[in-house]
């Protein structure tokens, strides 16, 4: 019998990119619960309606009344994306971000509790861990969680309370944490998308500080194979660390992208961001041990499939 599963966040941009690669790559029942914010994409979920396998629920992880509409059947798996995920918007506004990354966690660690679901699988980010010195080692599993800005201090929230629920209940959970992504479908708000959009216009690239801070860019499509395998083969009550190995200065991923686009390098040097981490880097060995996960899209194939996205999508 095929299996069923639960996406939330299945509208935004990783949670929709998995949701694609499931309905294509598996013969599962894809069910999707989002409540559309700004971020996500209701004209590729209207797409998917055509296909027999997916339906949709619009609702809020963080409300009990849409928790119970979406569990309405028993699920083998909750992929679990649904957040408040930028950290300019949760330093001038913490309070969505407490309410949908640990709140909305908790209501889906419940359902999974009561037997709604046979696994949860907890989406979570490396800003969990706060940031690196130029020499220090990639984050491992078992660096210690030190987060710096209200975005990153939810989802270390959601982290902990997954885990207090593996050992207290021995909840069937299991979480990921990813280096930052890149990909189609990223809100316009995000990074590359800013890049991309200010290069084509011919005008300055806003870069915080001094541009000099470094990120481990990941193309989601790898991401949401990890997380497919994790899935699969991953092991209940584990953290798996997902990354990409590509760490470029932000003035650095700017010009590779100017370079894509034929632009001349123009940039704007704008206040830096309060409590800006300096640098991230995902050591991602236990995946690629344990579960045999490797890349497929080099970094350079990946930007020029973004590049050509957001062209062609006039975004």
């Amino acid at each position: 019998m095929a299996k069923s599963y639960l996406i939330t966040g299945g509208a935004g941009f990783i949670g929709l990119t998995f949701t694609k690669l499931m309905l294509k790559e598996t013969d599962a029942r894809i069910t999707v619960l989002d409540k559309l914010t700004y971020a996500s994409h209701p004209e590729e979920i209207d797409i998917l309606k055509e296909n027999s396998r997916f339906r949709f629920v619009k609702g809020d992880i963080s409300i009990q009344e849409d928790i119970d509409r979406a569990f309405d059947q028993t699920y083998d798996g909750v992929i679990h994306f649904a957040a408040e995920s930028h950290v300019d918007r949760s330093i001038s506004q913490a309070e969505p971000f407490i309410t949908t990354n640990v709140m909305g966690t908790y209501r889906l660690a419940e359902a999974v509790l009561q037997g709604k679901a046979k696994k949860l699988i907890h989406i979570s980010t490396d800003e969990v861990y706060g940031d690196l010195e130029p020499d220090d080692p990639a984050f491992t599993e078992t660096t210690p969680l030190s987060p710096n800005n209200p975005y990153s201090a939810s989802k270390a929230s959601s982290d902990l309370l997954v885990l207090s629920y593996v050992k207290t209940h021995k909840l069937p959970a299991i979480i990921t944490r990813c280096s930052n992504n890149y990909g189609p479908y990223q809100h316009s708000e995000k990074m590359i998308p800013t890049i991309i959009r200010h290069a084509k216009q011919g005008l300055p690239v806003p870069l915080y500080g001094d541009g000099l801070q470094i990120r481990d860019w990941l193309f989601a499509e790898d991401h949401c194979r990890a997380i497919k395998l994790i899935l699969e083969k991953g092991t209940d009550g584990e953290v798996y660390n997902i990354g990409g190995g590509n760490e470029r200065t932000n003035k650095e991923l700017a010009s590779i992208i100017m370079k894509h686009l034929g632009c001349e390098e123009l940039f704007a040097h704008v206040e830096d961001r309060k409590g800006h981490d300096r640098r991230y880097a995902i050591n991602a060995s236990k995946l690629k041990n344990e579960l045999g996960w490797r890349q497929e899209v080099p970094f350079e194939d990946g930007i020029a499939r973004t590049i050509r996205w957001y062209t062609n999508n006039d975004r």
